[in-house]
């Protein structure tokens, strides 16, 4: 079991302010990124709802209805659905795995593949734009930052 690090006392109860919070500020950083990047693949027939499973489903080595609802934290009904409308507009297919017929993969078809080409490129493009003004050591370190709150909220997940 892994030991989530002393808590400090940053925020108070009878001073909070959500607009200070950093939970609250990367959340608005998190929405803007996706309406941006949804503004730019739009142009490309995607929504956020659907470019983010097909990418997920691109690096995943075809994953499975559970793999992928997990990833993008949506229920598996939520993902069904999702995919049932992928499958419908010819992005992505189920697959029945041939070493366990239990389990179903999912694939991007040709179309899916197309229609994701473009993503890496304006994900890169919305999120350097979030960072305009960084200096590359400021942007290395918010990422270690970043990766240090998710620890320790991974750290408290892990604790029973």
């Amino acid at each position: 079991m892994s030991r989530s690090p002393t808590p400090v006392e940053f925020y108070q109860a009878n001073g909070y302010c959500r607009e200070e919070s950093v939970g609250y500020l990367m959340r608005r950083i998190t929405m803007s990124i996706i309406q941006q990047a949804d503004k730019r693949l739009g142009e490309h027939g995607l929504t956020s709802a659907q470019w983010a499973p097909l990418f997920k489903i691109k690096s995943g080595h075809n994953p499975t209805v559970a793999d992928l609802a997990l990833a993008l934290e949506m229920d598996a009904g939520a993902m069904t659905r999702l995919l049932d409308r992928l499958e419908k507009k010819g992005l992505c297919k189920r697959v029945r795995s041939t070493e366990d017929r239990r389990v179903v993969n999912i694939e991007l078809t040709p179309e899916g593949e197309a229609s994701i080409a473009e993503v890496p490129a304006v994900l890169a493009d919305v999120l350097n734009a979030h960072l305009a003004g960084f200096s590359k050591s400021e942007w290395q370190a918010l990422r270690s930052y970043l990766e240090r709150m998710l620890a320790n909220g991974e750290a408290m997940r892990d604790i029973a």
